[in-house]
């Protein structure tokens, strides 16, 4: 893993990972959302992010739905 340079004040470091996590999930929710319109499944998105099926269902269905996504059923 490449050094980071860290902040010397822990309150601009703290924030820079705030920062950090808030783009992250932005991120998430953009590609997961961007998948399941492309057709994709819960459970390949849930192996590309290395999570549970449930547990990606749980956070991005209710979004996803209200988005206007058409999601697939269990076959």
């Amino acid at each position: 893993m490449p050094d980071v340079p860290a902040p010397q004040d822990p309150a601009d470091a703290l924030a820079a990972v705030v920062a950090l996590r808030r783009l992250a999930d932005q991120l998430e929710d953009s590609a997961v959302e961007q998948a399941m319109r492309a057709g994709w499944s819960w459970p390949q998105v849930a192996e590309a992010l290395g999570i549970t099926r449930q547990a990606v269902h749980k956070k991005h269905a209710k979004r996803l739905i209200a988005a206007g996504v058409t999601l697939r059923r269990r076959t």
